[in-house]
């Protein structure tokens, strides 16, 4: 058997374990993609079309050297408006398809970009690696810690350029952030506080119902348990729903997550990885709809010497130290916020740039696009400003905060009480809810609301240690041919 016969059958066989299906293979393995030249034209196909995969289209769509082959969605009413779009930018019109694995097949398609709801992420950057596609994927990478750390393990076998859609990590102001915090030059870093202050109005109820004719819901849902279609799912609103979003701390603050972990200082240079524990409490308060998610979340996180707090409100707030979805880091020296230094001594505040000993250094390319465009080129992972490991560590976070959620027990609301133990910080932030929550006209007194357990992590594992409820969270029963695997074989 010839080398690439036996590249092609182990190809098919982990395909198979992927859940490919029966009767789906894909030519475009490693050994037979496209060997990309310095001014070949890269093609690109999108995935998901609502929402931000407008902005994907935008970003690759005015790029020179790039041209968007495909439009993906089972959705076939976003079509249109997508196409116009591209019409506008100058470009020809992609074909236009509604199953992913269509497109796999195409060995002239070089990268995929997903946009699509949070449950697809993971399964289809897998699939797009083992059919010799590089990856540009939406955040959060993953629907669950399992997942993500398979997809990671995708892009390393198959040598694949999987970049993460937190776009934080290609500014040079975050990044100078993170050098000054890790110096040491501001004392230790107390707290890491990420903020998702964003407002989340009820979504009502919509009972179930036939799908249009427009959409394959059964491709829609895709890895997510068969259930009944109702309006709430297709557009949007999937994100307050368990079996395909994770809440707006794995929607919007899954940005604020991995800003807050960069800053926190790990092994060897670089950032943290996994906390020590993790704790989550919260509800969704000030209306009853269709939705699973909390739309009030405090978690915290123990990385030794910094604590790591987040906080999500979706009713109308007021900002914290002028942030609403931001980060500040708490160091001895005083706060950063931002990009300006605020001592703790009540001198005026100076810019963070000025306290740096040299400039960082990003990866090429002018933006977060633009970064993905030149790693595929030069076929160089570390040219990745946000590679699909450092995804993973900030996606498992918002995973980790949710399942101390969802394993939590109702608990009557107490001023007095001590939900946290003797953590004067998380304590100072859930006063700080209480106080959100009475400004909002919902009465604390008597309040219901879920307080998770203290869960340990173990980061070597990747689990938790002693609690089975907590580790069957951290995947998911998959529904056939959706199927991610166990690992990469």
């Amino acid at each position: 058997m010839s080398k690439s016969q036996l590249n092609r059958r182990r190809f098919l066989k982990t395909s198979l374990a992927a859940g490919f299906g029966a009767g789906f293979a894909i030519g475009g393995t490693k050994s037979s993609g496209r060997i990309l030249g310095a001014n070949d034209t890269i093609r690109i196909a999108v995935a998901g079309l609502n929402g931000r995969g407008g902005s994907h289209i935008d970003e690759f769509g005015k790029m020179a050297g790039v041209e968007i082959a495909y439009l993906i969605d089972p959705d076939t009413r976003t079509y249109k408006k997508r196409l116009d779009q591209i019409a506008k930018l100058g470009g020809k019109a992609p074909a236009t398809v509604q199953d992913v694995r269509k497109v796999l097949e195409d060995h002239s398609v070089d990268a995929v970009s997903v946009a699509t709801p949070n449950h697809w992420h993971s399964l289809i950057t897998i699939w797009a690696c083992q059919a010799g596609k590089d990856v540009y994927v939406e955040k959060p990478c993953s629907h669950n810690v399992h997942e993500g750390r398979v997809a990671v393990e995708a892009a390393r076998r198959y040598k694949r350029i999987v970049q993460h859609g937190t776009q934080s990590r290609s500014s040079r102001d975050w990044a100078r952030a993170v050098e000054v915090i890790q110096s040491g030059q501001l004392g230790k870093l107390l707290v890491s506080r990420a903020l998702c202050y964003k407002s989340r109005e009820s979504i009502g109820q919509k009972p179930t119902a036939t799908p249009p004719e427009q959409v394959a819901f059964d491709l829609w849902l895709g890895p997510a348990p068969n259930q009944p279609y109702h309006a709430n799912l297709v557009h949007y609103n999937w994100h307050w729903f368990w079996d395909f979003g994770n809440g707006d701390i794995g929607n919007q603050g899954v940005h604020q997550m991995d800003i807050a972990r960069w800053m926190i200082a790990g092994a060897n240079g670089s950032s943290a990885t996994y906390p020590k524990s993790v704790q989550s409490l919260g509800g969704r308060f000030g209306y009853k709809d269709q939705g699973e998610t909390p739309n009030t979340q405090i978690s915290v996180m123990d990385f030794g010497d910094t604590q790591l707090i987040f906080e999500v409100r979706g009713l109308k707030t007021a900002a914290y130290h002028g942030e609403k979805v931001g980060n500040i880091a708490h160091l001895e020296a005083g706060d950063i916020v931002g990009s300006k230094f605020y001592p703790k001594d009540g001198s005026s505040p100076v810019a963070v740039a000025t306290l740096l000993k040299s400039e960082v250094k990003r990866g090429p390319g002018r933006d977060h696009f633009d970064n993905f465009i030149a790693a595929v080129r030069s076929r160089n992972t570390a040219d990745l400003n946000a590679d699909i490991l450092e995804g993973h560590y900030s996606a498992a976070l918002c995973h980790l905060a949710n399942i101390s959620y969802r394993l939590g027990a109702e608990t009557t609301y107490d001023g007095a009480s001590k939900a946290f133990g003797d953590d004067k910080d998380a304590h100072e932030t859930l006063e700080r809810m209480a106080d959100h929550l009475k400004a909002d006209s919902v009465p604390v007194d008597g309040l219901k609301y879920r307080v998770g357990p203290k869960l340990a992590f173990d980061a070597a594992s990747e689990s938790f240690t002693g609690d089975s409820q907590a580790n069957a969270l951290l995947t998911r029963a998959y529904r056939s041919p959706f199927v991610v695997p166990d690992r990469m074989l």
